[in-house]
């Protein structure tokens, strides 16, 4: 699954682990990320502590099959992948895009982080790689976010059909708090998803952006809209 920040990917994660035959991998590049661009990040230190620092030695949990599931589901965000990293082992993945609009996307992120650098949100990067993904085929699965909030059920129904994965009721409920496959920078940023049981239903309103913001929004919106042109269709 290839997110962006503040994009459900952490609840797609929960949903995923409710199956009960699946693993879960929570953002394994991300200490090879911060060592990398020496972003600040709340918790820097504990993250780079908590994963293998080069991008290559975590490649080897990720393309291995989990001794202990059938399936493992990938939690991964696309600004993780710098320049220079190969991503020729997705080939043999089943890969999925994410995706939400980048108003809620801005509004949400810098309500944690203030204003953001554009490549910290990684909406170039996504439509790059999916591009990049495409071309050697087949073309990932892409779902935006709002169709999941809009009617969990319908979408996690179609998303299953589309990578041939059974549909189990499971996906829609999870137990409130943190869970084992949390990565240890949860306690920052997963405060909303440990207070869940399930998706949050509809969004309101489009979020009001003071103007540094929307005009964030805006420059991201090209990428986002290009991506979003191939997102699954739900019925």
């Amino acid at each position: 699954m290839w997110s962006g920040p503040r994009n459900l990917s952490t609840a797609m994660m929960r949903s995923f682990a409710a199956r009960g035959d699946c693993a879960c991998v929570d953002e394994p590049f991300y200490a090879h990320y911060l060592l990398q661009t020496g972003l600040p990040h709340p918790m820097r230190d504990a993250v780079i502590a908590s994963q293998p620092a080069r991008w290559q030695d975590v490649l080897a949990a990720l393309t291995v099959a989990p001794l202990d599931h059938s399936v493992q589901y990938q939690k991964h965000m696309v600004q993780h992948m710098l320049p220079g990293m190969d991503l020729g082992w997705t080939a043999g993945l089943t890969n999925v895009f994410l995706i939400r609009d980048p108003d809620r996307v801005v509004a949400s992120f810098s309500a944690k982080r203030g204003l953001p650098d554009p490549a910290e949100l990684g909406f170039a990067r996504q439509w790059q790689m999916w591009q990049d993904m495409a071309a050697r085929g087949p073309a990932p699965v892409v779902i935006d976010s709002a169709d999941i909030r809009r009617d969990p059920a319908r979408a996690l129904q179609a998303l299953c059909a589309a990578i041939d994965l059974p549909w189990t009721p499971a996906m829609l409920a999870w137990p409130a708090g943190a869970q084992p496959c949390d990565g240890v920078w949860g306690a920052v940023w997963y405060d909303a998803v440990n207070r869940s049981t399930g998706f949050g239903g509809p969004e309101g309103p489009p979020p009001r952006l003071e103007p540094a913001l929307a005009a964030l929004a805006a420059r991201l919106r090209p990428s986002y809209e290009a991506i979003a042109s191939h997102r699954l269709r739900i019925a």
